[in-house]
């Protein structure tokens, strides 16, 4: 059972993690989770060059060692890099210095400060120790791509009904994933390009964000 959208009472809850990231421009945070693989991350570069848009890539360590030309090439175009684990690891599963140990192997692999936490299970103990060495970034809005029962249709319009200005949205360059990917990340990107929104990455985001709050 999973929302396709963070309620803000939930945001509210947890606000030392990154759900949105509002602006005054018409802007969306495309990010892509599990990667990097070889049958599904060069097509998604390849449909973000298309439409001049920047996005994030919260990539398992293991698939970085595993492709380390795939990794170069999402950091060759200008796109942000995150940490989502190098085991892809639910930290509700593991104790914390098992988690802990996996988390820092895969920000070295990333070398990102960056982090994720895969399915967004995370201990509060687990939290209390991160917050001080990463940016954990969540989302608010999920796509439900990685859903085997969910139409593509149907995640479609998960994004389309719940997205607005500032919105993290997660999709996963997955095999899992990749054929509902493959219909709704073009649509998405088409949608929002004809309504004036463009597609950033988070990193000048939360730089950004960070001065505001400094000043």
């Amino acid at each position: 059972m999973y929302l396709s959208f963070t309620p803000a009472f939930f945001q509210n809850m947890f606000s030392n993690f990154v759900w949105t990231l509002p602006s005054e421009e018409s802007v969306i945070y495309l990010t892509f989770d599990d990667g990097p693989i070889p049958e599904v991350t060069p097509w998604v570069l390849d449909l973000l060059d298309e439409y001049d848009a920047k996005a994030s890539f919260f990539c398992v360590g293991e698939n970085i060692d595993r492709y380390p030309h795939i990794f170069l090439d999402i950091k060759s175009r200008l796109h942000t890099i995150g940490n989502h684990t190098y085991n892809h690891l639910s930290g509700w599963g593991h104790d914390n210095a098992t988690y802990l140990r996996n988390v820092r192997k895969g920000a070295i692999a990333s070398g990102s400060r960056l982090f994720r936490p895969p399915y967004g299970r995370i201990k509060p103990s687990q939290m209390r120790i991160l917050k001080s060495h990463y940016k954990v970034v969540m989302w608010d809005v999920l796509s439900g791509d990685f859903d085997p029962i969910l139409s593509q249709e149907a995640c479609l319009e998960n994004v389309l009904k719940n997205t607005m200005n500032g919105s993290i949205i997660v999709f996963h360059d997955s095999l899992k994933s990749q054929t509902k990917l493959r219909y709704v990340l073009p649509r998405v990107l088409d949608y929002y390009s004809r309504r004036g929104f463009r597609f950033a990455a988070l990193d000048s985001a939360l730089d950004a964000q960070a001065v505001l709050i400094a000043k």
